[in-house]
């Protein structure tokens, strides 16, 4: 009893720190706010209560402890406007233990450079609109190490610590930032319980100006509607049908909603599918992964509306090595 008061006291406490969110405005590092995991896209953006192994580097960290020895995970996510996100993560766990390091790359190509002195007919008659030949490659990075600890069969915990920057050739800028979960497994039927912050940190300044990281707030519920083990409806040896929800409160934004589910057959195929819910343009995202012994191969598709394309993900992991 003494521990399920101290997970709800946390619990409570992230839930009121939502309050600091309330004001709405602008943000810097937007990048941050992007999963490159095809799991966590594909179910809409849950992630706080079913955030998995290695992966969790980029969602709850409370999870990382669930990486049984050693686990890889690499993604690739070809975003909006030929902006291509690199992801690479690896940990380790070992006894109530977890530790794990990742690195995220944003390419978000080139920018022509031109200038006024440029402008002009050439010798060969063609209008010059001011290039000079030059170019400006623009970036950014986000690197981290995180840990996790089983601290009872149901309660876990995680911090991360990242190196995030943005570099605009002309100028860059970078900012140490955190991240912080827990997750609580109420052996219930199957009734899991998970809260984190994400980018936590100081305000980025760009010459004059400074703006805040954008910090997000997710407390999540999933639970097995049917499934090996306990479930909410029945057990089922080959089948398992996960349902789960997000309350995301992030800083720039008014409250927003993600709703995912899963379906596996003998923890080999999956079929995901998931919502975002009072957003300017995400909305119906879905996917499907194939898992054979410790290998783990992802994909999701997720829409942006009429006016951009849609954005796909691909992973490939290695589990509990």
């Amino acid at each position: 009893m003494k521990k399920i008061s101290i997970v709800c006291l946390l619990l409570l406490a992230f839930s009121m720190s939502a309050y600091s969110f309330e004001k709405v405005g602008v943000t810097s590092f937007q990048f941050l706010k992007i999963s490159p995991d095809p799991t966590v896209a594909a179910m809409g953006g849950t992630y706080a209560s079913t955030s998995r192994g290695t992966e969790s580097l980029f969602g709850n960290p409370a999870a990382l402890v669930n990486q049984t020895g050693f686990g890889t995970f690499i993604s690739q996510t070809d975003y909006v406007f030929d902006t291509q996100h690199s992801s690479v993560a690896a940990s380790w766990g070992f006894g109530n233990w977890a530790i794990g390091v990742y690195g995220m790359s944003i390419d978000y190509g080139s920018i022509q450079v031109t200038d006024i002195a440029s402008l002009g007919y050439l010798d060969d008659g063609t209008f010059n609109p001011g290039l000079t030949g030059a170019s400006l490659t623009l970036g950014a990075t986000d690197m981290g190490v995180g840990m996790s600890q089983q601290l009872t069969d149901k309660f876990s915990y995680g911090l991360i610590g990242k190196r995030v920057s943005e570099d605009f050739s002309v100028m860059s800028t970078d900012v140490i930032a955190w991240d912080v979960g827990v997750l609580y497994d109420s052996h219930f039927r199957s009734v899991v319980l998970g809260a984190s912050i994400r980018n936590f940190g100081p305000q980025v300044k760009y010459i004059t100006q400074a703006y805040p990281l954008p910090q997000t707030l997710n407390l999540g519920i999933s639970a097995q509607l049917f499934g090996p083990g306990s479930s909410l409806l029945s057990e089922n040896p080959l089948h398992a049908m996960l349902l789960t929800a997000d309350l995301v409160q992030p800083r720039d934004y008014a409250q927003q909603y993600n709703i995912g589910t899963e379906y596996a057959f003998k923890d080999m195929i999956f079929v995901r599918g998931g919502y975002r819910i009072n957003y300017d343009t995400e909305g119906l995202n879905m996917g499907m992964g194939f898992k054979l012994k410790n290998v783990a191969l992802n994909y999701s598709f997720s829409a942006y509306g009429e006016n951009l394309p849609g954005v796909h993900r691909f992973s490939l992991g290695f589990i509990n090595i």
